[in-house]
């Protein structure tokens, strides 16, 4: 990882996945100037897709939700360059990856700071060819070993004692050739024991459970226990 800093901004960078400018990687406006935007999609804000030569990546700014973040959209209290939301989720990305779980490349953080605060933006690679599993749930069910697929690379990620304290079917990637991988880790940290696992787990069946109602997705309760296993 390589270091750009400056008073009023820091950029985070893998130099082996990075070919274009690290102090303008973090802009959509130089992607837009390099015609190397491929797409976008909504959430809270725009999430931009581009093109990097490797391999396609997304660009993504942080944006506060609920009803804070209606006022106050994405600016947070800075309390120092390596406590920002965005170093923070590129180094649990790195350490995820060195411990073998299937979660996406981390390619640029940056944080730029406004007095007391501060914005955050991230580059990170764009998994191919992949769905989550709310999109795929709503054509077909999937199969006892698919499941067991994915409480596997939950299993890896708890043994790097990694707490992804919004683990839900949004989250949870299958690509075309069957490999299964987790998203978002904003807010995310690593934590000792074991007593907090049980609640990633909750929240992700309570997930389940509400997609079922909401967009009649294809889970009945029988499925949870080979995903448990």
């Amino acid at each position: 990882m390589k270091t750009i800093r400056n008073k009023k901004q820091t950029i985070w960078y893998d130099d082996s996945l990075l070919s274009d400018s690290p102090e303008q990687c973090c802009d959509p406006d130089y992607w837009q100037q390099q015609n190397k935007v491929i797409g976008s999609a909504q959430g809270r804000g725009t999430t931009w897709f581009v093109a990097l030569g490797k391999m396609d990546a997304a660009l993504r700014h942080y944006r506060r939700g609920g009803l804070f973040g209606k006022i106050i959209k994405d600016h947070y209290i800075f309390t120092g360059w390596e406590k920002s939301r965005s170093y923070q989720e590129f180094q649990l990305l790195k350490s995820l990856k060195e411990a073998g779980v299937n979660v996406p490349k981390p390619i640029a953080a940056r944080t730029i700071k406004r007095t007391f605060c501060y914005q955050a933006d991230l580059l990170s690679e764009k998994i191919p060819n992949a769905q989550d599993l709310v999109s795929i749930l709503q054509e077909k069910p999937l199969s006892k070993e698919m499941y067991q697929k994915i409480g596997n690379e939950i299993r890896k990620m708890h043994a790097a004692q990694v707490n992804h304290t919004d683990l839900n079917i949004h989250n949870i990637l299958i690509d075309d050739n069957d490999k299964v991988w987790i998203i978002d880790f904003d807010k995310c940290y690593q934590q000792k024991g074991d007593d907090w696992k049980k609640s990633n787990w909750d929240r992700l069946k309570r997930s389940f459970v509400k997609e079922v109602t909401k967009r009649n997705i294809h889970w009945s309760e029988e499925e949870w226990a080979s995903l448990e296993s």
